[in-house]
């Protein structure tokens, strides 16, 4: 298979149709270090709203089980698309997810803006370190798949494509990001998880690298200084040198899709481990589009995953914001006195 040969076989696909088969394309065989980079930044660009981090930093999850937390981001998404949005397990997955935030009462703005993190930050991130930019089809699968995520998730005014979610992403962040501690607790303990991956010595490196990706107006709302130019620089090259060699190198071939093996579950997972210890006591809602009658209370597709068999995580909202009080907004609870939480 040439390296440019799924690019050509996706130019010749509808987006508005293929959109899933292209987002698997992109996160497990185009980009899939890629992708999850931009979806780790899209962690990050959440704490800098004090809405969100206060929530977050109140839960005290991240400083308690930092690295579960992350998996489950991670996992719930990836389950939600795995099978396809609409296959039983599918919908199992966002109907976990809902019941998880509906503990939670979050405005519909603050939901549409995290579902915007997942789909702006891996295209900004791939155009600017992967071995190649997205193509129209790849960036509006992303869109497309994001804008099904929150519908399934009962949220309103969804962006219709791309444009709009860039469009929403930029407004909203100019309006709330601020610096409030909570945002610095809450990047710290994420920091301290990506850190934690590697060699004592390595440490401080990684998080040197990890700030300097980062642009000026999220470190100001996270309360970190911009890393030197010359960290800058050295990161930024050492980016696009990575690049480079991965254009050069050959396709990978459709028997070998990117795999992840979170952490946390070195024995594989069901979908009711994701999530906190809580969840599953809190009742199943069916989904908008969905009767009573149509899912069971513990539907099979929760069934136990080979540690081996976790791909890399697709895009989803995935954090919560904050606010105890009534509900500003829609969201899967809506019809309910509960909206959601997000990213967990």
């Amino acid at each position: 298979m040439g390296r440019y040969s799924r690019l050509h076989r996706i130019q010749q696909m509808d987006p508005h149709k293929d959109y899933e088969q292209i987002f698997r394309w992109v996160t497990e065989y185009e980009f899939p270090w890629d992708y999850l980079q931009g979806v780790s930044v899209a962690f990050l660009r959440d704490y800098g709203v004090p809405r969100i981090s206060r929530l977050l930093d109140r839960t005290q999850e991240f400083e308690r089980a930092g690295q579960k937390r992350y998996d489950d981001t991670v996992l719930i998404a990836h389950e939600m698309v795995r099978e396809g949005m609409e296959s039983e397990h599918g919908r199992a997955a966002v109907r976990h997810l809902n019941r998880i935030h509906g503990r939670y009462r979050i405005p519909n703005e603050d939901y549409l803006y995290v579902l915007a993190t997942t789909v702006v930050g891996p295209k900004r991130w791939i155009d600017r370190y992967g071995w190649r930019q997205l193509s129209t089809h790849e960036t509006e699968s992303l869109a497309l798949v994001g804008r099904r995520m929150g519908e399934m998730m009962g949220l309103t005014d969804l962006p219709s494509d791309y444009t709009g979610f860039a469009r929403l992403h930029d407004t909203y962040e100019q309006a709330m990001f601020a610096y409030d501690p909570a945002n610095r607790r809450v990047a710290a303990a994420t920091l301290r998880v990506v850190t934690g991956w590697y060699p004592n010595l390595l440490r401080p490196l990684v998080a040197r690298a990890s700030l300097a990706v980062l642009d000026e107006p999220l470190l100001t709302a996270l309360g970190f200084a911009p890393q030197p130019r010359p960290v800058r620089a050295t990161v930024h090259r050492a980016l696009r040198a990575r690049a480079a060699v991965i254009r050069r190198m050959p396709a990978r071939p459709d028997w070998w899709p990117y795999r992840m093996k979170p952490r946390s579950y070195p024995f594989g997972w069901r979908l009711d481990d994701l999530g906190p210890h809580w969840a599953h006591t809190r009742d199943l809602r069916p989904l908008p589009d969905e009767r009573p009658a149509d899912f069971a209370s513990d539907p099979h597709p929760q069934d136990r995953r080979p540690p081996w068999d976790g791909d890399p995580a697709p895009t989803g909202a995935h954090h919560p914001t904050e606010d105890d009080g009534p509900a500003h907004g829609q969201g899967p609870d809506a019809h309910s006195s509960e909206a959601t939480e997000g990213k967990q």
